[in-house]
C-alpha cells in the first residue's frame, strides 16, 4: 500500500502574519483561498462553515502546511501554549542549513526559544523548539556535517 503526507493543518488567527514566518523560515505560498459552505462542513463535521486557507510548501515540494483562519464557527479551544509534553498533535519540525541564521532572520517575527539555547544531539544534529506567531510550537534542526 501506498501512501504520501499531503500537508499539516495549523489554525491560526492572524493568517498574514503567518504566512510572512513561514515564508521567512523558507516556505512558499502555493495559494490562498476562501472555503465555504456545507459542502467543507461535511468534511469537517462543523456544518456551515468559512475558513480563509493558505497553502505553504516546502522548497523541495514535498513538504506542505496548510494554513486555516476560521471565520464561522468561531474558535472553540487553544492549544498553542500547550508544553512539549501535551497529548495530541503539538509542533512541526523543519529541517535547516543553519539554524543560527535561521533564528537571526526570525527574531523580526517575535520567536522565542523555548529553552535557553540551541543543543547538539552527539554529532548528528543542532536542535532547538521555539514558539512562533501566535505562540506555535516549531521545531529546527540542523544537521551537523
Amino acid at each position: 500500500m501506498a501512501i504520501t503526507m499531503d500537508n499539516v493543518g495549523i489554525v491560526v488567527e492572524d493568517l498574514t502574519a503567518a504566512i510572512a514566518f513561514f515564508e521567512e523560515l523558507g516556505l512558499e505560498l502555493e495559494g490562498r483561498a476562501m472555503v465555504e459552505g456545507e459542502w467543507a462542513g461535511s468534511v469537517t463535521g462543523l456544518g456551515d462553515q468559512s475558513v480563509e486557507i493558505a497553502m505553504m510548501r516546502t522548497p523541495d515540494g514535498h513538504g506542505k502546511l496548510e494554513l486555516s483562519r476560521f471565520l464561522t464557527p468561531d474558535v472553540v479551544a487553544d492549544h498553542r501554549n500547550a508544553p512539549v509534553n501535551a497529548l495530541g498533535y503539538l509542533r512541526v519540525m523543519f529541517e535547516v542549513d543553519d539554524i543560527d541564521d535561521t533564528l537571526r532572520r526570525l527574531d523580526n517575527h517575535g520567536v522565542q526559544l523555548v529553552s535557553t539555547e540551541v543543543v547538539q544531539y552527539e554529532n548528528v544534529y543542532r536542535l532547538c523548539y521555539v514558539r512562533g506567531p501566535e505562540g506555535l510550537l516549531i521545531g529546527l534542526a540542523q544537521t551537523i556535517r
